[in-house]
């Protein structure tokens, strides 16, 4: 930066002052993983990818369009020589940003490294404030770009080690390149505990790890040199460890550097800021005190826990952390903060003036000297950004995900999205929380698991006078992770929890991720667990707890075992610092435990778990008597219980409800007051609330209570509000706001308002001897009589055409035989039309084999047929290709022969094929659906038509390759329609929905719908038809149950086909040559294939990364790959890889289909007269049925099974 010193301004002390005097934490650094959009960098040991940046990036003296990332730790400006160049043997030959550079690996599936360019605002923001936090005295930058790459849990590489991850120390860091116009920043960022090990083995030996910059070799005229470079460490391990301790930028673990600017560069100038504010020093523990009670870090994951012995001492209170010595109480431990990734709502400086909207509408905003804060108003309780009502029953609702492993299974039990549900009695502090789709391999062994639900007993505990509970200090947003480890066997298990805040519907919203190993429990087993207690200790945005807890296991044959395990939590969250509140919060509080009920509900698949709890008296003690602090008052559940002298009490209805305290009523505020959410708004009376939504075309403003009106961009090209010329003239482009282009259509001239119609015959486009005729957008030519020709040449002598020169020329080879010529062997005489263009059959007239063509001639692959047999062939008539445009082009129109079509989020793409190769230059989108995520793609060969499903809308479409507009198919009752197939034979159309959980057919306009399968589907995804045969496939991705099914295209005859060693069976393809069934499989990374008839299952390829739509032409299955955004070739014969095409946008790619030069051959009873059905014709093996569609009302309509 340019040393261009200036005065310290309040605002930057103020910055300074504020800069968290701890290191940053895994929850604090740049966002990162799946949820971020980053990208994945292939697993293994000195893996690089070629990342090419959106803005180029300075380096030392250098611009740079691309960089390298890299397994071991860094990011280099051109391609990195292979590792053993450079390890051990530092600086680099080439450029390189190290941010922890060693022999590191990721090949065991556990580490990642994650990478992605980014230039959110948020992120912006973020990379500005640590820049200049780092540079307080230069003048204040604004970067306008940044490459973040972040590496999680990598390992040392160690050829010789285990494979399995456990034992293995594992350390994560970050990178950002944030770059402008003049200047290029790198900021690296250790979170605490991040970095695990200092330096990685060479060879025989062990090298310190490296951070810092090195230019590379500086090539001179005759030689070249070792350019400067600048080390963040030294060959000093303790140098490496204290990258997370100190810092060059106001925060522990940050430092920042300026590595590149423009136009003059000197050297890389570090950040200056090494001091951070002074932290309060916690009370020092006597020397003799033995550290037997705190984690045992082994290997930087994993935390053991020596067990607890009680100590006979008295206990002592201290404000910073607690250490209980009185026998009897729970375990306690100081850690450190959470590591989850998570957004939270922050207080900034500011006043109540504009940040009253931040609190909850039941709290008020109070202005202090440094800041504002809101408070919970009397009756309601909470932080003040959410407070809900005194003893109103709690409502929590989330999803579940994560893989755990029972016992010594090998293979996890995987949690996708499952449902959990809690409901809490707050006036007697009762929890209840049920989990749906547990399995029975994992749902006896999660029954010791209250650590799971715990925190919802602890947010709405009851309290006892003087004490809160956990919503009562931190609200609805917080994060905490529990670790535990099971003894004697050791398994761990990490729960990491999000609580979202308070939905619309008034309920807490909350994530849950399991991860780890939990010893297994038999099935039929109970599990029983006594009362027991909890130790919270309270700072500063930081809760901890820790405790030894003990389970009894009655086994099916009446015997039982008493097991141990301990664990240890943390709950983070955002406070305000301004006022009082934190200064009256206790360090201390116990959380006790009682009448713990678990059961696994095995025919249902539930985990219930139910538990009372109160919050109190670290130092125990005698429970106060009163009814309202035992839960023993008899109140309704919606009246808050107010104690009195002794153990009398009252009973009153909280907020939002009428009644004697015995019974409370819900107060319906909108039928009361009306007129309450003022003008445009919505009233909706929820129990104990009420809530006001504005009406359609409104919106709140910043206050979060008027209603205004919303001013939204129209399209006027979609609403035809426009003033471009007509249709059949003039295009109109939507350019965003209320902005569009008119741009005239081929053949047409003018400013796109106002069109003419070109008139091509003025510049001579036709032969001499031909006459051209001139028409709106186009032309033709055509011949002068005794003239042949197509009017682009003519001649009076008839020229042969390609098929009667190649007819004339067999026929001339021929031998003379009894029957005429014959011609050689091998060989057919093709057979041309009147005007000499192929027929679209060919035959082979001795053989009889026939198949279709094109219009040069070409056989069409997958077409030919065995004698006695004819395929349906469409009939080109040798058409010359129209010249001149096609009808409104918002569908680009796909030249001649077969391509790949296939999905990719709002647009489809195709790719020509050439043979089985696929033509990667010439490929292109050909329908744009901005803002919509396409699922599932089919291609009707007869109509040339492209029909697909989407989710964004729930809706399923079509559109003509033609050219034309997308036309809604079916726009009602969809979930999330994924798979779609077409029979092109009995034009109707099939599809899954995961939602409902069912598949349908319908006519190809979305008319005659109908249900044929709605039970036994969990996660149905892929459908294909096989319509000569009248079968269909489908499969079901249900982790649990993973199958691949059949039945015949009326639903009947369902059967199950494959059931056995699925993973994530996504795609499903039919070869109608072959009669195989193939599939593409995320989960076992294979792609299998199955005669459907006969079984013989087999491999085609293992170790593809994540599949998820199949397609196959003839010998070659072509597939589309999550991780590496590709379509891939696989060659079925030779069972390998053939090839990839990576499409210019680089997102996920989603279903894909063959769009066939010419329909299939084969035919089935629907393709004629619609098998004399009145309204669905569906194909069977043996006919057909007629079926009438779900809607129908019953006029003219008459079923027949199936048969003909």
């Amino acid at each position: 930066m340019g040393r261009r010193r200036q005065m310290w301004t309040a605002c930057a002390i103020l910055l300074g002052l504020v800069a968290s005097a701890q290191s940053i934490t895994l929850g604090e650094i740049f966002a990162f993983g799946p949820s971020a959009r980053d990208q994945l960098l292939d697993a293994g040991n000195d893996q690089t990818h070629r990342l090419e940046l959106d803005k180029s990036l300075l380096f030392y003296d250098g611009t740079f369009a691309s960089i390298f990332i890299n397994t071991n730790g860094f990011v280099a400006t051109e391609e990195p020589t292979p590792e053993s160049k450079y390890l051990g043997n530092m600086p680099p030959t080439f450029g390189m940003i190290a941010a922890l550079q060693g022999d590191l690996d990721t090949s065991d599936g556990v580490g990642k490294v994650y990478f992605r360019q980014d230039s959110s605002p948020d992120v912006l923001r973020l990379a500005t404030e640590y820049i200049n936090r780092a540079f307080p005295e230069d003048k204040e930058v604004s970067p306008l770009h940044a490459a973040i790459i972040t590496w999680v849990d990598v390992a040392t590489h160690e050829p010789q080690s285990r494979g399995d991850g456990i034992g293995k120390k594992r350390s994560t860091f970050q990178l950002v390149i944030a770059s402008m116009e003049t200047a290029t920043y790198a900021i690296v960022l250790y979170p605490r505990d991040g970095i695990q090990f200092s330096s990685t083995p060479v060879g025989d030996g062990s090298v310190v790890m490296h951070a810092g910059f090195s230019k590379g070799l500086v090539r001179g005229f005759l030689f070249s040199s070792q350019g400067p470079y600048y080390r963040s460490t030294t060959d000093d391990e303790a140098s490496v460890r204290a990258l997370a301790e100190e810092t060059n930028a106001g925060q522990r673990g940050v430092w920042v550097y300026e590595i590149g600017t423009s136009p003059y560069f000197s050297n890389v100038a570090p950040g200056e800021v090494t001091e951070v504010p002074t932290e309060a020093t916690p009370q020092e523990e006597p020397e003799d005190h033995v550290d037997g009670r705190g984690p045992v870090y082994t290997d930087g994951q994993q935390v053991e826990y020596p067990p607890y012995e009680s100590e006979g001492e008295e206990i002592q209170l201290n404000p910073v952390q607690y250490q209980p010595h009185q026998p009897g109480n729970p375990e306690v431990v100081v850690v450190d903060d959470t590591d989850i990734n998570v957004d939270v709502f922050s207080y900034n400086f500011g006043a109540c003036a504009n940040n009253r909207n931040k609190c909850s509408q039941f709290a008020d905003c109070r202005d202090y000297s440094s800041g504002y804060c809101c408070h919970c108003r009397p009756g309601f309780y909470g932080n003040g950004i959410q407070c809900v009502a005194e003893a109103t029953p709690q409502r929590v609702n989330g999803k579940m995900h994560g893989k755990v492993y029972v016992g010594n299974s090998p293979t996890p039990v995987e949690f996708d999205s499952n449902d959990l549900h809690s409901y809490v009695v707050v006036n007697d502090g009762r929890s209840y929380v049920a989990i749906s789709d547990i399995a029975y391999t994992i749902g006896p062994s999660m029954q010791p698991l209250t650590a799971l639900i715990g925190v919802v007993g602890w947010a709405f505990a009851l309290e006892q006078p003087g004490f809160k509970n956990g919503f009562s200090i931190v609200g609805g947003e917080f994060t905490r992770q529990a670790e535990l480890t099971f003894l004697p066997g050791n398994e761990k298990l990490t729960i990491r929890q999000q609580f979202k805040g308070i939905d619309e519907h008034d309920h807490l919203v909350m994530s849950t991720t399991l991860e780890g190993r939990v010893p297994e429990v038999p099935g039929g087993s109970t599990v029983q667990i006594d009362p027991y207690s909890e130790i919270y200790q309270y700072s500063n945005n930081l809760i901890t707890s820790s405790s030894t807890r003990d389970y009894v296991v009655k086994l099916p044959d009446g015997s039982t075992e008493t097991r141990t395990y301990q664990w240890r939590q943390t709950i983070t969250f955002q406070s305000c610092r301004h006022g009082e509140s934190l200064r009256d919060m206790k360090p201390t509080q116990m959380l006790s435990v009682d009448q713990v009920f678990v059961m696994y509900d095995a025919d249902n698949e539930l985990m219930r778990f139910a538990m009372s709890n109160k919050i109190g008296d670290v130092n125990g003690g005698q429970l106060e008597e009163n009814p309202c602090f035992t839960g023993r008052h008899g109140c309704d559940t919606n009246a808050v219980c107010r104690p009195e002298q002794g153990t009398q009490f009252t009973c009153e209805c909280t907020s939002g409800f009428n009644g004697d305290g015995r019974t409370c009523y819900d107060i319906d505020e909108c039928r009361e007051n009306p007129l309450i959410c003022g003008s445009h708004a919505i009233c909706n009376n929820q129990p104990g609330t009420f809530r006001c939504e504005c009406e359609d075309g409104y919106q709140f403003a910043s206050d979060g209570q008027t209603c205004t009106e919303v001013n939204q961009p129209v399209n006027a090209c979609e609403e035809g509000t426009h003033t471009c010329d007509i249709p059949e003239r003039a295009q109109c482009s939507y350019t965003g706001g209320s902005s569009y282009i008119c741009s005239c259509l081929p053949g047409f001239i003018g400013d796109g308002r106002i069109c003419q119609d070109t008139d091509e015959c003025q510049a001579g486009r036709c032969h001499q001897d031909a006459v051209c005729y001139n028409t709106q957008g186009s032309f033709t030519c055509q011949c002068r009589s005794g003239y042949y020709g197509d009017g682009f040449y003519c001649s009076q002598e008839r020229r042969k055409t390609q098929c009667q020169t190649h007819r004339d020329s067999v026929l001339d080879a021929a031998a003379l035989g009894p029957r005429g010529p014959r011609p050689p062997v091998g060989q057919y005489v093709p057979s041309c039309d009147e005007n000499g263009a192929y027929e679209a059959t060919q035959c082979h007239g001795s053989a009889g084999q026939c198949w279709c063509v094109d219009r040069h001639g070409q056989e069409i692959p997958g077409t030919r047929t065995g004698p006695g047999s004819r395929p349906m062939c469409i009939d080109h008539g040798g058409v010359i290709t129209p010249v001149g445009p096609t009808p409104r082009p918002d569908v680009h129109p796909l030249p001649p022969g077969t391509h790949l079509l296939f999905a990719q989020s709002g647009r489809i793409e195709h790719v020509p094929l050439e043979g089985y190769e696929m033509k990667k230059d010439e490929a292109k989108a050909v329908l744009h659906l901005p803002e919509k995520v396409i699922i599932g793609v089919a291609y009707d060969c007869v109509e040339k038509m492209i029909y697909w499903s989407e989710i964004t809308s729930p809706s399923i479409s079509k559109a003509s390759i033609l050219g034309g507009e997308p036309i809604a198919v079916i726009t009602s009752d969809l979930g999330s329609p994924e798979g779609i197939a077409v029979d092109h034979l009995g034009r109707t159309i099939f599809w899954t929905d995961s939602v409902t959980d069912r598949i349908e057919v319908a006519s190809m306009d979305g008319s005659q719908r109908r249900v044929i399968i709605d039970s036994e589907l969990v996660n149905p995804r892929a459908i294909i038809a096989d319509p000569p045969n009248g079968n269909l496939y489908w499969s079901d991705w249900n982790r649990d149950a993973p199958k691949i099914e059949t039945s015949y295209m009326d639903g009947t005859n369902r059967r199950l086909l494959v059931k056995d060693n699925l993973g994530l069976p996504n795609g499903l393809t039919y070869d109608a040559q072959s009669s195989l069934l193939c599939w593409a499989d995320a989960g076992t990374h294979k792609v299998e294939c199955v005669h459907p008839a006969g079984g013989n299952r087999k491999n085609v390829v293992e170790g593809i990364q994540y599949p998820f739509g199949i397609t196959s032409f003839g010998k070659t299955m072509y597939y589309t790959d999550w991780r590496r955004d590709a379509v891939v070739s696989v060659d079925r014969d030779a069972g390998k890889e053939s090839n990839e095409f990576q499409p210019q946008k680089r997102t996920k790619l989603y279903g894909i289909a063959t769009a066939y030069a010419q329909c299939p051959s084969g035919q089935n009873y629907c393709a004629v007269n619609n098998g004399g059905c009145t309204h669905l014709c569906l194909a069977t093996p043996v006919g057909r049925s007629c079926k009438c569609s779900d809607n129908a009302v019953g006029v003219g309509c008459v079923e027949r099974d199936s048969g003909y």
